[in-house]
């Protein structure tokens, strides 16, 4: 799978007129795939706040899933693509700020709200804060379509 995840980036960006330095894939659960691309444009490639990144991400993933169609292939990977580690470091910072606002609400035992975010960060954060060492404290999404957030609350036991 490895190899036509890597075949399909090319061939896309390629027609796309990004040139790759290199493509590192990864697969840390079973059919699902983290791609970090090194190329001499990341700034294009991630655009405003990753709004381009997660277009070429969806794109490639069609392309993927179409050409899997074609040789009769059933089971669809999941594809995370990062430009120059770009996601990670967002994400190290979401789960800080997230680490942060756990502190407050442990110090002032009231609730606080993150940013808004896409669902994959507020799922992460949801993830990450379900760990034992936060058993004190929840959290609940709020807020509906673009506005919705996390707001981390102490966990009440009665």
């Amino acid at each position: 799978m490895e190899n036509k995840i890597h075949q399909v980036l090319e061939q896309t960006l390629n027609k796309m007129g990004i040139s790759i330095n290199k493509i590192r894939i990864e697969q840390p659960e079973t059919n699902s795939f983290k791609i970090n691309i090194e190329t001499s444009h990341p700034n294009l490639m991630i655009g405003h706040h990753g709004e381009n990144i997660n277009a070429v991400q969806h794109i490639i993933k069609l392309i993927l899933w179409a050409e899997l169609d074609r040789e009769n292939i059933t089971e669809k990977p999941e594809i995370s693509l990062d430009i120059e580690n770009y996601r990670r470091r967002q994400e190290q910072n979401i789960i800080n700020l997230a680490e942060r606002k756990v502190e407050m609400v442990r110090k002032l035992s009231s609730p606080q709200s993150l940013p808004v975010m896409t669902p994959y960060f507020r799922r992460l954060v949801h993830l990450y804060l379900a760990q034992e060492k936060f058993n004190d404290i929840k959290t609940e999404s709020e807020g509906e379509g673009e506005l919705r957030h996390i707001v981390i609350k102490p966990e009440v036991n009665i």
